[in-house]
């Protein structure tokens, strides 16, 4: 999950800081959810990360990557 997480949000140039200002999700949970860290979250932290990367949350943290 974090590899693919942390792949979209370098595509949109976008820092973890970045992230999550647009997201609202703290960045340590976005640092967290990157480093394979954290393996709890709700689905609206998802969905929240999934909006602000112009994405879905099956592509980011569900599709495995090909």
């Amino acid at each position: 999950m974090g590899n693919k997480l942390s792949e979209y949000r370098k595509r949109k140039n976008m820092t973890q800081e970045e992230l999550s200002i647009k997201s609202g999700v703290s960045r340590k949970t976005i640092s967290a959810l990157e480093g394979s860290v954290e393996k709890n979250t709700t689905s609206k932290t998802l969905l929240r990360i999934a909006q602000a990367l112009d994405a879905t949350v099956d592509e980011i943290f569900f599709t495995p990557i090909v």
